[in-house]
């Protein structure tokens, strides 16, 4: 059994309380425990603020790039240990676990390169300056500075590792140090990825610490400065914005929660068509990766009224393939979802959906004795409209074939319109070969997304996968999704930096700001 410890405040700590488990969901037996009691979460937050964030302003944002791609060969040297502890902890097959894994070394990596943009300078302008009297005398500059505070990070389960370090990426390039705090069922990823790090010494002492347990009364201890990046269930999201402190304070939070992604097949796709393949292939891939615990899985497919049987058939072969089973076995598809707690949720969710619909494959049975497993299931909607469907998202391998009028005039808005029912998503994916139609689609889906991405004929085999967060493209979705904004590239460092309006005489602007 294995006991994960806290780094906070220069020093591993042991909780002192009742400890949580860590499970294994191919067997459902206990691996390790994690407990945060006793940890002093005020001189935490002040550590950082003190000793962390001073050390990282103190570097440019061309050093603090050159230790984001340290850390990211530091924790790559240990790539093959974290993948045997991702299938372990998180159920998931190596294929899986690698895509977690390679994520978070791969963005440090990506922010590291995105630093050779930023000047040698621990101050970054913003725009041209301004003449703001009668002569150049006189002048006005916006640049962006660093907040003096500390980065709270409370991450989600479904991925560890990748999760964890997109955050930290952005925010020790920004100059601010950070405390991270990671979903309790797979903490062991983290934990041991945070030892890494820590011992390493890579990073500045204080800029980054670890929470293994609950964050306690951390979130009152929040000022002004500071800020809270989350990654979890809408309700909780809403929980946490509403927490009188962060109110009083006005700290900046920033929310990734539920998305019912859609997914949209355009009337005019033809069977023979390579986008058609593509969206078999990735719907299915979208489906059962990481067993359907992704924020961007596919969770609503709409589909021409006419070509739903057609769809519903080529889903059926396809999901056939996939094996579910132990993750550890090269030949398995697709692995447990995480907890017993999910499985149960899931188990209930699926009849509740079964009731407005047909069921296509897989099903509320567990599909092995031991183990949280079940089979890659959709269903087929009775009715598109019916509101269960856009507003419940069963996070595992389960997606529901909705059918909606292909042959209206306008097709692509009714499409759409569906498709903006649930409220606010990451992504949304659009299988179409006519521009035209895409482009109504787009433009009609866009206030409701935070992404959108098309496949045609003339990119078809060459495109991301749909579910591939890139580092370079903004992570983030308005209403449901939480409404938060994440990685962009260097857009990320706007929830890091503060913008600020410096008048002053025109040499002084010119010679110190880059005016």
């Amino acid at each position: 059994m294995i006991t994960l410890q806290s780094y906070v405040s220069g020093k591993w700590h042991t909780g002192t309380g009742a400890p949580a488990s860590l499970f294994n969901p191919t067997t459902a037996e206990a691996i390790a425990e994690c407990n945060s009691d006793g940890i002093d979460f005020a001189a935490a937050a002040t550590y950082a603020r003190e000793v962390g964030g001073p050390a990282l302003r103190a570097l440019t944002f061309a050093e603090r790039g050159k230790l984001l791609k340290e850390l990211a060969a530091a924790l790559h040297e240990h790539r093959e240990e974290l993948i045997a502890l991702s299938i372990q902890n998180c159920g998931n097959t190596r294929g899986d676990a690698k895509f977690d894994i390679d994520g978070a070394t791969g963005t440090l990596a990506a922010y590291a390169h995105f630093a050779k943009e930023l000047p040698d300078a621990k101050f970054l302008t913003d725009g041209e300056s301004i003449q703001l009297g009668r002569t150049k005398r006189w002048l006005g500059q916006h640049i962006l500075v660093p907040r003096e505070g500390v980065a709270l990070h409370i991450n989600a389960f479904n991925f560890p590792g990748w999760g964890m370090f997109e955050k930290v990426a952005c925010a020790i390039l920004a100059g601010v140090p950070v405390i991270e705090k990671p979903g309790t069922p797979t903490a062991a990823v983290a934990w041991r990825m945070a030892q890494i790090a820590v011992a390493s010494g890579i990073l500045p002492e204080g800029s980054f610490q670890f929470i293994a347990g609950s964050v306690g009364d951390l979130l009152d201890h929040l000022g002004p400065q500071d800020q809270l990046a989350f990654t979890g269930s809408a309700w909780t999201g809403a929980k946490l914005k509403g927490h009188p402190n962060l109110i009083q304070n006005n700290v900046h939070v920033n929310i990734e929660a539920d998305s019912l992604n859609a997914v949209i097949f355009a009337p005019s796709l033809k069977t023979s068509s390579d986008t058609f393949g593509e969206f078999i292939a990735n719907t299915v891939r979208e489906m059962t990766q990481k067993s359907g615990q992704k924020c961007t899985a596919a969770r609503r497919v709409f589909v021409p009224k006419d070509r739903v049987e057609e769809v519903a058939a080529e889903f059926k072969v396809a999901l056939s393939r996939i094996t579910v089973g132990d993750p550890a076995d090269k030949s398995t598809g697709m692995g447990p979802v995480t907890s017993q707690s999910q499985f149960d949720e899931l188990r209930e969710g699926i009849d509740a959906f079964s009731e407005k619909g047909t069921l296509l494959c897989g099903g509320s049975t567990p599909a092995r004795e031991q183990g949280w497993f079940l089979e890659p299931t959709v269903i087929i909607a009775n009715d598109a409209d019916e509101a269960i469907f856009h507003e419940r998202e069963l996070f595992g391998p389960i997606t529901t074939i909705l059918p909606y009028d292909g042959d209206a005039k306008n097709s692509a808005l009714e499409a759409a319109r569906l498709a903006n029912k649930g409220g606010g998503s990451l992504l949304g994916a659009i299988y179409c070969d006519d521009p035209e139609w895409a482009r109504d689609c787009i433009l009609a889906m866009a206030p409701w997304h935070g992404r959108i991405w098309t496949v045609s004929e003339r990119v078809a085999g060459q495109a991301t996968f749909p579910g591939m967060v890139l580092p370079s493209m903004t992570h983030g979705g308005p209403g449901r999704a939480g409404g938060g904004q994440e990685l962009g590239g260097l857009r990320g460092l706007s929830e890091y930096l503060q913008r600020v309006a410096v008048q002053a005489f025109g040499g002084l602007i010119k010679a110190e700001f880059g005016g």
